[in-house]
């Protein structure tokens, strides 16, 4: 397993004969004398010695395998408790890093634990450059930003027990045993898989997205339609989100996400889940989903990233979409995120990023899922709905109202934007334009179906 190694002594056991000699006393053999004439009574002690210890090496010989047989299953048993106990002491030590201790409780009807932590004690304050230091006050709201809708108070599953956190604690997901016994890898847990690449489906990332790039970006925002996505693999997600991008696809890429998943592997359900995600160099060391490491401060006590989110969209019935805008802040210079409408959940620094550092170089909106392959044939997990862009509202998930932030902290529409999808007979995207969804498109699909072998 990497991440550790475990070392270990093999016994050897060797026959006792080769340890131990043994000394015998012999006898002369009794001689009468009949007409002068000598006879031998008894047979000789070399005649009656090596018969013996042909018996006596067999024996011990079979003594000694059986033993060897016997024995091997509890040493591999011993050892495999030695590496579970060492696993094991891993993950509590883990756990206790990243699980503050909670003022307050609260248990979701989906079996989350919610622990409302002091803001100053969540884990984004165990980053060197962040110790002792206190979350930011609210930002300036970009220019253009209109908040029509009313805030909605209840839109996650743990908030509809009617219980909140207190003033000046922030709402985290607890993270379990279980979360970390689902992993691949325990040095992994939080990370999306390494060598994931925007611009590539060789790792199994398949994506039907829409995006703009060519000049300087200083954040983005749109209504994503929220469904809940069947997905079949042990290690597969569907996710529809925000990308802020920044860096090539190589080594130094960096970005900024935002949106809903379903990640079986991370949450241990089905759930669509509100999540954030950061990396500084293309997923490999840097970065994690949601809190699970130093980086995203957050300041909010009402929303709980990786928690479900309730409600969600049905097959041609109600719809249900959420606002996320991510943008940079002129005076600090830090990133903020807003998600629902009009509540600022927090933010990453800017000292966390080297390109993000000053502007984003590409957006992107849409699905993402992972097709592992693992049965031989192309996977049936589902992007947004399901269904195919061209059925359109009420059936196929949509992406509204897309727009980008300028240098000069203006919300804008999306100038001569660019569709990608790797497998258009698997998951597909159309865009449209209109006075009241501005930039808008259907996506996603079924994944596996006759066109999709």
């Amino acid at each position: 397993m990497k991440g550790y190694s475990v070392s270990w002594t093999k016994h050897k056991n060797e026959p006792f004969f080769a340890a131990h000699h043994t000394t015998r006393q012999y006898q002369c053999p009794k001689i009468s004398y009949q007409n002068h004439s000598p006879k031998l009574t008894v047979f000789t002690s070399k005649n009656t010695l090596l018969p013996i210890l042909h018996v006596f090496v067999i024996l011990l010989l079979f003594v000694t395998s059986v033993t060897s047989v016997l024995s091997q299953p509890i040493a591999n048993q011993t050892f495999r408790q030695g590496v579970e106990l060492h696993k094991l002491r891993r993950i509590r030590a883990h756990l206790k890093k990243i699980n503050k201790p909670a003022v307050k409780t609260i248990k979701s009807q989906d079996g989350d634990l919610i622990d409302c932590v002091l803001s100053h004690l969540q884990p984004a304050f165990d980053h060197p450059e962040l110790k002792g230091q206190r979350p930011l006050d609210p930002p300036e709201r970009p220019k253009g930003y209109t908040n029509e809708e009313t805030i909605v108070e209840s839109f996650q599953l743990w908030a509809d027990s009617g219980e909140s956190c207190p003033e000046g604690t922030v709402p985290i997901r607890r993270t379990t045993e279980e979360d970390f016994l689902r992993a691949s890898s325990i040095r992994r847990f939080g990370r999306k898989p390494r060598g994931v690449r925007r611009d590539s489906s060789g790792t199994g990332h398949e994506h039907a997205v829409v995006y703009v790039n060519g000049d300087q970006y200083y954040g983005a925002k749109s209504s994503i339609n929220v469904w809940s996505p069947v997905v079949t693999g042990q290690y597969e997600f569907s996710l529809s989100q925000i990308w802020v991008i920044a860096g090539t696809f190589d080594n130094d890429l960096n970005s900024i996400e935002c949106g809903w998943q379903v990640c079986p592997e991370l949450y241990g359900d089905k759930l669509p889940r509100f999540f954030t995600y950061w990396t500084t160099d293309a997923y490999q060391e840097t970065g994690c989903y949601n809190l699970l490491c130093s980086g995203f401060i957050q300041t909010n006590s009402k929303i709980a990233i990786g928690a479900a989110i309730s409600p969600t969209s049905s097959y041609n019935n109600r719809q249900f979409d959420i606002d996320v805008m991510i943008w940079k802040d002129p005076k600090s210079g830090y990133w903020w995120l807003e998600y629902g409408s009009g509540i600022l959940v927090g933010y990453w620094p800017a000292f966390l990023f080297s390109h993000l550092r000053n502007h984003a170089a590409m957006i992107q909106f849409g699905g993402e899922i992972v097709n592992s392959g693992s049965r031989g044939y192309h996977t049936s997990t589902q992007m947004g709905s399901g269904h195919f862009a061209e059925e359109g509202f009420r059936k196929a998930a949509y992406f509204r109202n897309l727009q980008v932030i300028d240098w000069d902290n203006n919300l804008i529409p999306l100038p001569n934007i660019h569709q990608k999808v790797e497998h258009s007979n698997c998951y597909d995207i159309r865009a449209w334009k209109d006075n009241v969804w501005g930039t808008y498109f259907y996506y996603g699909g079924p994944g596996r179906n006759v066109r999709c072998p």
